[in-house]
């Protein structure tokens, strides 16, 4: 029995992405977070924080695709060497994406999405003959 490869753990890697998002949005303000109604509190927020629960959202949008698309490749019987190296440079893009969300950076920001986006679809494809 195969035991679990990094794609396998970047795929862990993303499903944490938007917890740390999460905590990222709530750091530091857990004095004035309301607790019974967190939504309604982050939904009150502006700047970084507010930022920091909207990627908190795209990165819980990215993830049933990335998950999918490494479940396909290696069903396919994709390299796993290649899958391995697109698996972990979209986690270093997602990472990129959230930090230069945070920054508000909005057009390196959406060039980090765009590219994680192709090393997805790559990750799909990888397996195609």
């Amino acid at each position: 029995m195969a035991g679990l490869t990094l794609a396998y753990w970047c795929v862990l890697a993303a499903a944490l992405l938007p917890m740390g998002c999460a905590l990222l949005a709530k750091g530091g303000a857990f004095h004035g977070a309301d607790n019974h109604d967190p939504r309604a509190w982050l939904a009150r927020q502006a700047g970084w924080r507010a930022r920091a629960n909207a990627a908190q959202a795209n990165s819980f949008e990215a993830l049933p695709f990335f998950i999918g698309a490494v479940i396909i490749a290696h069903q396919l019987g994709a390299q796993q060497a290649t899958l391995d190296l697109l698996a972990c440079a979209f986690i270093v893009l997602r990472l990129c994406y959230i930090g230069l969300y945070v920054a508000d950076l909005p057009t390196a920001r959406s060039v980090a999405w765009g590219l994680a986006l192709l090393a997805n679809i790559a990750i799909l494809l990888l397996g195609w003959r």
